[in-house]
């Protein structure tokens, strides 16, 4: 284990070494990060999963920059051209394109205009031109080389603007310059097709590169690479060649001066700015990318932590016009009861046989709650639904994300779940699944596809893929799993759990229920069986403990602390059970059971709340029976709405329309506000103010502040 790399990372992160190293070693081990930071909190000080996952990265950033700051080194030594000066200003980077700035005179260089003149014999009078003389003249100088005066001094200048264009320290201003000081900018193409206007803000558009907002870095970059945008970078590069003129020039009186600030200029023109050029925009768009990930990472968890609604018999509705409305009538559990599907819609219109339909499958399967996917159709469906619901007691309806519905209904995964029903049928009991376990159904869909997003298809997909599951994965573990009702789409994402052992569990599900922990550990390794077993909950088994997140490896602890308090584990759903562990003193348990602190309060938590879903805790989803129209609003009007999408510059907010309202960040807070997510987060129920009514483009803009009139 690198201790030079550990200690950067303890600098950076503000984590102890011992931290650091305890989490690389359990790494190391093979254990996952769900599992370090809800059982090995004394080894790491109790980091969290974020922690954990940030010190991974970390490591493995640093270690890859370690390494090559080692073969850089080693490189140039092997040339004979190392010194200590050169090895510990390699060793001080701590940025990977540092060390190539600081490589770039030592590579192995292509055939270039200064490898030319090299071979031409032109290096020494390129190092007698750089001594800065002050006898003679250029042209007496040009008499130590062979060739002619002009073709020397037209090639002589090449050997000048590689060395200077080789400088790491030059080229490092250079580029902090643009950076901290440059424009970026963007004009429209000529003759460039933008039918809908979506980059008419960028058709002449300028903003400071150190401050650029991560979106719209992004959507620049899509609009260059859609050809409808030309984007550069604007800077002072009269600033740049003084400095550099400044630093360059040794002695101002030598007569090489004027030909020395033109190979300046060539190196600037030709060489660094084109390059660094490429540095800035590449950081700009890593920065946005990092940006425009958290911001989906971030929306996902606060989705798939959604509050499931229980206790209601779900009626799935995909609408749509030509083909009908597809239905699944579903119990409290999601089971399929029965599918059907009615044509209220153009072209057939059957509104009346329909809503007799709908009437008679609500009366039937005792339906109180109708799940309508917000996609073609759904705001005639919703005034469909609303009217044939109108008298009836206690049904309402809720609008729900179809996003990746259509993606999952077309899958192998769904095909195998149900084989013999159309695409859309799959959809309607999907979209019902969704309002009854939203992260069961949700973790059947590739996270890309969700659409909780920010510019979702422009940032590199690998990272993305690998962000949004370790997000899947933490939600997945923190709520637990019952193992008995789980698919194997949900137990791919439990800490530790490998295909073959999914595949074993699914097999023994199909036979029989688990009754205990240990019927899991006779199917799987020793290791995965320690990786996952705490994130697996067994409902109703014959060990009580088995329902919660209290690991096997500390169930004789519980015990000890359960005959310390004189508890029957029988009663642990009972009031008196609860009431006796409110006021335990964790320092007394510690002393007497030898366990350690952070393990105790996690097992009392658990015995106070077995089985405890998490996502209790969010707010309850609002349920409507009325339907809502843009021509019902008035500026000032005060809403109820749901978060549906967070993003740099905003949130969208659904309060019952077709479209979502925009929840503007400067209208967040009378107060400046950084950060929407450090305001609202996407599952919230929140109240708004409606701020503007645009009724051409169906556009509505909200506030959080009241509006005075």
């Amino acid at each position: 284990m690198n201790e030079i790399v550990i200690g950067e990372l303890a600098t950076e992160l503000n984590i102890k070494n011992k931290q650091i190293e305890a989490v690389l070693n359990l790494l190391q081990e093979g254990a996952t990060i769900p599992f370090i930071a809800r059982y090995r909190k004394e080894a790491t000080g109790a980091l969290d999963e974020n922690q954990i996952a940030k010190i991974e990265e970390k490591y493995r950033y640093y270690t890859n920059l370690m390494e090559r700051k080692e073969t850089v080194i080693r490189l140039i030594d092997e040339k004979g051209m190392l010194t200590d000066e050169i090895k510990n200003n390699i060793l001080a980077c701590t940025k990977l394109v540092d060390v190539e700035d600081i490589y770039l005179p030592y590579k192995e260089k292509k055939k270039t205009k200064a490898t030319e003149a090299i071979k031409m014999g032109l290096e020494p009078l390129a190092k007698l031109i750089m001594s800065f003389p002050t006898k003679g003249d250029m042209h007496s100088i040009c008499s130590i080389v062979s060739v002619d005066e002009k073709t020397a001094l037209d090639n002589t200048c090449f050997i000048i603007s590689e060395w200077i264009s080789d400088n790491a320290y030059y080229r490092k201003f250079v580029r902090n310059y643009i950076f901290n000081n440059g424009n970026i900018i963007s004009k429209i193409k000529k003759n460039a097709n933008d039918e809908k206007k979506t980059y008419e803000m960028y058709y002449d558009f300028t903003e400071k590169i150190k401050y650029a907002k991560s979106y719209r870095v992004l959507a620049l970059n899509r609009g260059e690479k859609e050809d409808i945008l030309t984007v550069k970078l604007d800077y002072d590069s009269d600033y740049i060649f003084n400095y550099l003129k400044g630093k360059i020039i040794k002695n101002p009186a030598s007569f090489v001066c004027q030909y020395v600030e033109d190979a300046i200029k060539d190196a600037l023109k030709r060489l660094i700015y084109p390059s660094v050029e490429r540095d800035v925009r590449a950081e700009l768009t890593e920065r946005s990318e990092d940006a425009a990930i958290e911001v989906f990472k971030s929306n996902l968890e606060n989705l798939l932590m959604t509050r499931p609604i229980t206790g209601y018999r779900v009626l799935g509705f995909d609408p749509a016009f030509r083909t009908g409305c597809k239905l699944a009538c579903l119990d409290e559990k999601g089971n399929v009861l029965h599918k059907d599907v009615i044509y209220p819609h153009e072209p057939k219109n059957d509104k009346v046989g329909s809503s007799k339909k709908l009437l008679e499958l609500i009366n039937t399967y005792k339906i109180n709650l109708i799940a309508i996917g917000n996609g073609t159709a759904s705001r005639e469906s919703e005034e469909f639904v609303a009217e044939t619901i109108k008298n009836l007691k206690d049904v309402y309806y809720i609008i729900v994300s179809e996003a990746g519905a259509s993606v999952y209904s077309a899958s192998k995964e769904a095909q195998r779940e149900f084989p013999d029903y159309e695409v859309q049928e799959r959809s309607a009991v999907s979209i019902g699944r969704r309002v009854i376990d939203p992260l069961s159904e949700l973790v059947k869909i590739d996270p890309k596809s969700i659409g909780v997003g920010e510019y979702q298809h422009d940032v590199n997909s690998k990272k993305l893929t690998e962000s949004l599951d370790y997000t899947v994965s933490k939600v997945v573990n923190n709520v637990g799993v019952n193992i008995n009702t789980a698919s194997s789409f949900i137990l791919k994402y439990v800490s530790g759990l490998t295909k073959s052992v999914i595949d074993k569990i699914v097999k023994y599900k199909e036979k029989k229920d688990f009754s205990s922990r240990e019927d899991i550990k006779k199917i799987t390794t020793d290791k995965v069986y320690e990786q996952a077993i705490g994130f697996l909950r067994i409902n109703n088994g014959t060990n009580e403990l088995d329902n919660t997140g209290i690991h096997p490896e500390s169930y004789e602890l519980t015990y000890k602390i359960l005959d310390i308090l004189n508890l029957n584990i029988k009663d642990i759903q009972k009031e008196e059970f609860k009431q006796k562990l409110e006021n335990v003193n964790i320092s007394e348990l510690i002393n007497k059971t030898g366990g350690d602190e952070y393990t105790i309060n996690d097992i009392i938590k658990e015995l106070k709340n077995p089985g405890l879903d998490p996502r209790t805790e969010a707010p309850a989803p609002i349920l409507r029976s009325d339907v809502l129209t843009i021509d019902d609003l008035k500026v000032g009007m005060e809403l109820k709405g749901t978060v549906r999408n967070v993003a740099t510059f905003g949130a969208f907010v659904d309060i019952g329309l077709h479209d979502d309202g925009l929840l503007h960040i400067s209208k967040m807070s009378k107060e400046f506000v950084k950060d929407p997510k450090d305001i609202v987060n996407v599952g919230d129920i929140i109240t708004v103010y409606v701020d503007e009514i645009n009724k051409e483009k169906s556009k509505i803009s909200l506030s959080l502040l009241p509006i005075t009139k």
